[in-house]
């Protein structure tokens, strides 16, 4: 029910899913009517659909502590219970982020040894798909939270977008080792001493996100929601002075027609739908978070993304790193050599 266009979107979203996800069934949660309606429609998401009524729904500025409050029995509440019955593997929405994640933190609680959620996004890069969190779900983060968003981010790059050991990089101001405040120094040598799973690469910088330098970049919220938001605004930015710039002349109208090809691969390339599903990642279940604004291409995208992971060791990767992560923690400090000078 949730997003800017409710059942319009997400059953066409599902109808375009099945088409490449052919073992996968949904549970619909929202207003029975409404969805059926749209399920009418298509005949081959009906055929895979269970329709869960209710009448009750978050809507989109409802404030988090409201929404654990008075939102028991609403749709995203119950699609987030089916995922904790074992019902279904994943839960999708388009709907309230902050209530999506109280909600979900309400219910489904915190993974074994993980101590904050984080909001992971994918990001098309010149070589490829770079995973970039957390996004929003923290604005400040300590050392430890963070080497935990780069074992949780290279788990889901590795099950979503198949790499076989993820290059992990954090966010900093320079590469030198002396940059950046404490807390991503502390994670900085944190990532160096512990024996992960995953390929440290080290410190990179902004303009390293778009050259897709590594696979995971990891940072706090209010850093990586900045970083998304100026970047999603730019490429707006350049497709609107694109467009106006081919029209400006018949000339360059002329132009736009001989580089249509390329253009039309351009946009592709660029089209945030093509990524859309950003994970709330460090919960006991799978929930993603499609952007409110995604059409039907674009919901089916998310979905995608909560298939693959369902399907995938992502959790238990995450486990056995935590426990390597843990095991370093516990270790006792060096005690200083009596006599040493530097």
């Amino acid at each position: 029910m949730g997003g800017d266009h409710g059942p319009a979107v997400t059953v066409a979203g599902v109808d375009i899913a099945t088409t490449t996800l052919q073992d996968v069934r949904f549970l619909l949660h929202g207003d029975a009517d409404r969805i059926n309606a749209e399920l009418a429609r298509y005949p081959a998401a009906r055929a895979v659909s269970e329709v869960r009524h209710t009448d009750r729904a978050i809507s989109m500025d409802e404030k988090p502590a409201q929404a654990m409050r008075r939102g028991k029995g609403s749709s995203v509440w119950n699609a987030i219970e089916s995922v904790k019955a074992g019902e279904a593997g994943a839960a999708v929405s388009a709907g309230n982020t902050g209530a999506l994640m109280a909600i979900s933190m309400l219910i489904l609680r915190m993974a074994e040894h993980i101590n904050r959620p984080a909001i992971v996004a994918s990001w098309p890069t010149s070589r490829g798909i770079t995973a970039v969190l957390d996004v929003g779900a923290n604005v400040e983060s300590d050392a430890e939270q963070l080497v935990e968003f780069a074992i949780m981010g290279a788990a889901f790059h590795h099950a979503v977008h198949g790499s076989d050991r993820p290059t992990v990089g954090l966010l900093n101001v320079g590469s030198e080792e002396q940059k950046g405040h404490e807390e991503v120094r502390g994670a900085h040598a944190l990532l160096r001493a512990t024996s992960l799973d995953l390929d440290y690469h080290g410190f990179v910088e902004g303009n390293d996100i778009a050259k897709g330098t590594v696979d995971v970049i990891v940072t706090d919220g209010f850093t990586g929601n900045i970083a998304l938001k100026t970047a999603e605004g730019l490429a707006r930015f350049f497709a609107d002075e694109l467009r106006a710039s081919f029209k400006s002349s018949v000339l360059s109208m002329l132009g736009a027609v001989f580089a249509s090809g390329a253009l039309g691969r351009m946009r592709k390339r660029m089209d945030p739908g093509a990524v859309n599903g950003g994970p709330l990642l460090g919960l006991n279940g799978i929930v993603v978070k499609s952007h409110g604004s995604a059409d039907a291409r674009g919901y089916a995208a998310a979905i995608r993304v909560a298939a693959d992971l369902a399907r995938s060791d992502f959790s238990a990767e995450i486990d056995r790193n935590m426990q390597r992560l843990t095991a370093t923690l516990s270790q006792p400090a060096a005690a200083p050599v009596e006599g040493a000078s530097e």
